[in-house]
């Protein structure tokens, strides 16, 4: 069983990844309900594997390493892709953001089907597609936070499968989950900058920001 510090350790990484993501749902709830759906999975999430090493350090449950891993995988299908369908949506290619995030949830909606492999490069895919799309639509937009937020999404997927954990002094899970509060730190950045662009551009309010229904506005076209 890991000793103290390593649970200490754990316990942190979760808390800052946890909070991190609830402060950006609050941050972004405004801007795009898309994109406080996804933070908030992903802060969910972490609270639930603080609750298992907690209960685990206390003697109350199963081991440490015995996270739910299917939450989290969920939390990986389906939470980055809202953020990138956010990000298109806010750039006003509402079709290809339609389209990613019905694959998600359509992979997501089967996950009982995969294996274990299967998962997990379903998981690694989409974390590093949401990277590759979100730097590209950054880039094309000049916003800097979503190139730096891209990067970091991409750096914690690489880090999946990787021995770069034989080089610090955390897991690669502790890694992992300060590389992610980074990342949405960045992206919840990202995003109020790009929502702010548009308010100056006198576009106006996008879908989901309105206070209507959005299942109205899901399969609108761009």
């Amino acid at each position: 069983m890991p000793g103290w510090s390593d649970v200490a350790t754990g316990l942190l990484s979760n808390l800052l990844l946890c909070a991190v993501c609830l402060g950006s749902s609050m941050q972004t709830l405004q801007i795009h309900r898309g994109a406080a759906a996804g933070f908030l999975l992903q802060a969910l999430v972490a609270l639930l594997e603080t609750a298992v090493l907690l209960a685990a350090a206390l003697g109350l449950g199963s081991a440490p390493a015995a996270r739910p891993p299917d939450a989290a995988w969920v939390s990986t299908v389906v939470g980055l892709p809202l953020l990138v369908f956010a990000f298109h949506w806010l750039s006003g290619d509402c079709s290809t953001a339609n389209i990613l995030l019905g694959g998600a949830l359509l992979l997501a909606g089967g996950w009982d089907y995969f294996t274990e492999e299967g998962k997990a490069m379903a998981a690694h895919s989409i974390t590093m597609v949401a990277s590759i799309t979100i730097l590209i639509i950054s880039v094309f937009t000049g916003n800097a936070y979503g190139v730096l937020g891209g990067l970091l999404v991409g750096t914690a997927g690489l880090l999946a499968g990787s021995q770069l954990q034989l080089l610090l002094a955390l897991s690669k899970r502790d890694v992992r989950h300060g590389l992610m509060a980074a990342a949405n730190l960045t992206l919840r950045w990202a995003l109020q900058t790009q929502h702010q662009e548009l308010g100056r551009g006198g576009r106006g309010l996008q879908p989901w920001t309105d206070g209507g229904d959005p299942a109205d506005h899901l399969v609108e076209g761009s």
